[in-house]
């Protein structure tokens, strides 16, 4: 196990307090990418003892037509409108930073009053984005596979309570 049930509730308590206490008088909106964050957006909701909404994008990748570059593209949009509104985006893992830049970038255009975003697992030495709102991370970890709380391996150990290291040799 790399992380228990303990520590990960731990530290989103945290997090929601610190959320709490800088959003304090607004009403945010967390909106997180599915499935993956779903588990941690659910618990961070629960810990968030301000009003806040909740809101869910579905994205896909796919080889780009030139040179196999991986693109991004916009599958399930919000269904609430966020110009004007404070915007909380939750993730589950940010690594190079590209998901994380296409959804801040395609959100920008809908003028949200504020945009900052937050991760449950941070890996900052693989970030190819330099100029992200990651405001809030839960704890930096390494260049492994997890499953479990969220993170799955072919749709399968979403719901383990803990985190854990996938041994893939």
């Amino acid at each position: 196990m790399y992380l228990s049930r303990i520590e990960l509730r731990a530290r989103v308590g945290e997090l929601g307090a610190q959320i709490a206490a800088d959003y304090a008088g607004r009403e945010p909106v967390l909106v997180t990418i599915l499935k993956g964050a779903f588990v941690f957006l659910a618990d961070l909701s629960r810990a968030l003892a301000i009003p806040h909404a909740l809101d869910f994008v579905v994205l896909a990748g796919y080889d780009g037509a030139l040179g196999g570059r991986s693109k991004i593209r916009l599958i399930k949009d919000l269904d609430l409108v966020i110009a004007d509104r404070d915007v909380i985006l939750v993730e589950n893992v940010v690594d190079t930073g590209l998901t994380l830049n296409y959804l801040v970038k395609t959100l920008e255009l809908r003028e949200p009053a504020s945009l900052a975003a937050c991760a449950l697992l941070d890996r900052p030495y693989r970030r190819l984005v330099d100029d992200l709102p990651l405001r809030y991370t839960g704890f930096t970890v390494p260049d492994e596979f997890f499953v479990g709380y969220g993170f799955d391996l072919d749709d399968r150990w979403r719901g383990l309570p803990d985190l854990r290291v996938v041994n893939r040799a």
